[in-house]
């Protein structure tokens, strides 16, 4: 789960780390309220969607005068933003964030994530601040710098230093690297944290560090224990069949292509996936309907499959371990009869009760197609939509 930059920034306040004067808004008269009281005359104003490349996309606009701010506000609301890590639609812009102006120096980039190889918290720094971090990295890696935090003895002071002294930062500079990065870490412990990212973390005119944007990332599963964080939620940023599969207990993502995949296991979905590829098709989700699906749950997957209007065809491909191939097979009869569905329903069952399961099937009158394995299936699912 992601916060808005103006959720991140008040988390950062919490925890002593410095950024800008600002707030959100939601209509013209706040925004004007608030640049009264910033003062100054000139502010910056920035779109709040859950995407990067947001100045690229024309949603981030410095402003002088209220007629301009007016102008841009009433701009911003109610539209959608695209960017490149947005789909054409782009998404809805609710709220603006309204900031002083920041001299700048020199831009930094500073983040705090999970590295699954060495298991590790790893802090994550590069002189070349303001840049898509993922270009520096493919171009010119020598300019990432990292630190793995022990998980025993947590975040230490040489550790700081080593990150200060690698970006060029001297004299009291250090010190708030410190203070800043002690502040990141806190924040991703206590709140479960996946991802937080500061990017520019500028040196301002007064030489002093000052968190310019802030993204912050929660790991979804630890909700239940993050109310606070729950409670930041926005829903209109994120995917509609998404957030239904999460309210049904699917694990749901949606995709491009147009052959819809129903499985049973997160590593045999990618595998569906994958062969659909090899075939020559393009999936259009990734579904795993967990290893103890209900007749009632595969149903629900097969409405939410069949809300993309994309998908031209579902492939099903099931092993019956915990879940067994019975059930699979009325939940899909019990999906097919309520929907009405008119697109190809190519069906893989093995496993469990996998003999009962294709009879029900076959025995249904309705208009399915047996496949013999995963290969067989991906094949038929592509050729039915050519």
């Amino acid at each position: 789960m992601n916060l808005h930059e103006h959720q991140s920034k008040a988390l950062f306040r919490e925890f002593n780390i410095p950024v800008p004067e600002g707030d959100a808004v939601f209509s013209v008269d706040e925004a004007i309220s608030l640049a009264s009281v910033l003062g100054g005359g000139k502010w910056i104003v920035k779109a709040q969607v859950h995407a990067g490349g947001r100045g690229k996309g024309g949603g981030v606009k410095i402003v002088e005068g209220t007629a301009e701010l007016t102008e841009t506000v009433k701009a911003f609301l109610g539209s959608r933003l695209v960017t490149h890590q947005t789909d054409s639609e782009g998404l809805p812009v609710n709220r603006v964030l309204v900031e002083s102006l920041s001299d700048i120096d020199r831009e930094i980039y500073l983040s705090v994530l999970i590295d699954r190889a060495s298991k590790r918290i790893i802090f994550m720094a590069s002189a070349e601040g303001g840049m898509d971090i993922e270009e520096v990295a493919a171009t010119q890696p020598e300019k990432i710098l990292k630190v793995a935090i022990d998980p025993i003895v947590g975040l230490q002071a040489y550790q700081t230093r080593q990150l200060a002294f690698g970006l060029g930062l001297v004299g009291e500079q250090v010190k708030q690297l410190g203070q800043i990065m002690n502040g990141l870490y806190q924040i991703f412990i206590q709140h479960d944290g996946s991802l937080i990212e500061i990017n520019p973390l500028i040196v301002n005119g007064d030489g002093n560090l000052l968190a310019l944007d802030a993204k912050v990332g929660i790991d979804g599963n630890a909700l239940y224990r993050q109310p606070k964080m729950k409670d930041m939620r926005d829903d209109t940023q994120e995917n509609e069949r998404e957030l239904q599969a999460d309210a049904h207990g699917l694990n749901y993502v949606s995709l491009d292509g147009n052959i819809g995949c129903m499985v049973n296991g997160a590593g045999l979905a990618m595998a569906t996936m994958d062969e659909i590829k090899l075939q020559g098709g393009e999936p259009a989700n990734f579904l795993d309907v967990g290893g103890g699906a209900t007749a009632e749950k595969v149903a629900k997957a097969f409405k939410l499959i069949v809300s993309d209007q994309n998908v031209k065809a579902i492939l099903v491909n099931i092993f019956g371990g915990i879940v067994h191939c019975d059930l699979i097979a009325e939940g899909i009869i019990q999906a097919i009869t309520e929907i009405g569905l008119a697109i190809p329903v190519i069906v893989r069952l093995e496993g469990t009760n996998v003999e009962q399961g294709k009879e029900i099937l076959s025995s249904s009158g309705l208009d399915i197609i047996s496949a013999d394995d995963l290969e067989d299936g991906a094949k038929k699912a592509v050729a039915l939509i050519g």
